[in-house]
């Protein structure tokens, strides 16, 4: 198993192809700033123009970055977010990549996390995303069901799946590392049913006790869980109701990742699908949300159009 400083140097070469006298920012924070190091040593010793911002941490997932941060990351050639909280549903990251920038997103990342799953196969890996993110761009209908009682359904005609390969080698290029996930945004308002995770929910992390979601209109209605349930009712009423919106499916296809109660390690593990609440502007859908939350599902059934996929 490689050491964090090799992991770091693979994610530069292989995942992003970062060259000498590239410009590469790393944007990091005081949580998470050790990590952020290494990637910048790692850039130094490619022999990039490397430089790094180490900003505070922001209160929720998917919050903005303050403007100089925003404006570092739109100059740059490459971007390493090796941030507590995700800036991946952000307009500042959505900017960056229009501006041409190639940019991987590490919320939460840890040392262990990242000398553990970057090793992949990513030629192997980039197949598996890309034939699962065609068959959500073909679809109309999901049917998602499992075992502790999730029966949701929604509509996902018209919106494109995304394949994160771990692959961001083209100017405007975006992904999670470690990676390994298709996904798609559902048609706002079709969601309907009941959602209960019981995996773990980003910020939160492993679930003492699953969480029962109602769902009715694209929204989730009514929470039910014991301590968790607070806690994500909490975030509701501090972000409104667009934070309330079913705003992803993704189906996870990492075979190196492990369920670990951090979700950027979470949503890749192979076998499990997630659904999140809030922000979906970023990957085709319309609502615009301060908030991003992944749910963990375990042994998921889920089914497209009546083919079944998982």
């Amino acid at each position: 198993m490689p050491d964090l400083a090799s992991a770091c140097c693979l994610a530069l070469t292989e995942c992003l192809a970062v060259t000498s006298n590239e410009t590469v920012l790393i944007v990091t924070d005081t949580d998470l700033q050790p990590v952020g190091e290494a990637f910048f040593a790692a850039a130094r010793e490619l022999k990039a123009e490397a430089a790094i911002i180490t900003m505070l941490p922001r209160d929720n997932h998917g919050q903005e970055p303050p403007p100089v941060v925003a404006a570092a990351m739109r100059e740059s050639q490459v971007v390493v977010l090796a941030t507590s909280r995700s800036l991946s549903h952000t307009r500042a990251r959505r900017e960056a990549n229009t501006a041409g920038a190639r940019i991987a997103s590490l919320p939460g990342a840890t040392a262990d996390m990242l000398e553990r799953t970057l090793a992949v196969d990513y030629k192997a890996l980039a197949a598996d995303c890309e034939h699962y993110a065609s068959l959500l761009t073909s679809g109309r209908e999901v049917h998602l069901t499992t075992p502790a009682g999730t029966d949701l359904t929604f509509s996902i005609a018209g919106r494109p799946g995304h394949p994160d390969t771990g692959l961001y080698t083209r100017p405007g290029s975006f992904g999670n590392l470690p990676a390994g996930e298709a996904y798609v945004a559902p048609v706002e308002g079709t969601a309907r049913g009941l959602l209960v995770i019981d995996g773990a929910l980003a910020g939160i992390g492993i679930l003492e006790k699953p969480l029962r979601i109602k769902v009715e209109a694209g929204q989730a209605v009514a929470v039910s869980g014991g301590r968790e349930a607070r806690l994500l009712e909490e975030i509701f009423n501090r972000y409104g109701p667009a934070s309330r919106n079913i705003a992803e499916l993704g189906i996870g296809l990492n075979p190196l990742a492990r369920l670990t109660g951090n979700v950027l390690e979470d949503e890749k593990v192979r076998g499990t699908v997630h659904i999140a609440l809030g922000d979906n502007s970023t990957f085709g859908g319309q609502v615009e949300a301060p908030s991003h939350l992944d749910g963990i599902l375990l042994r998921p059934r889920l089914k497209v159009d009546r083919q079944e996929l998982l």
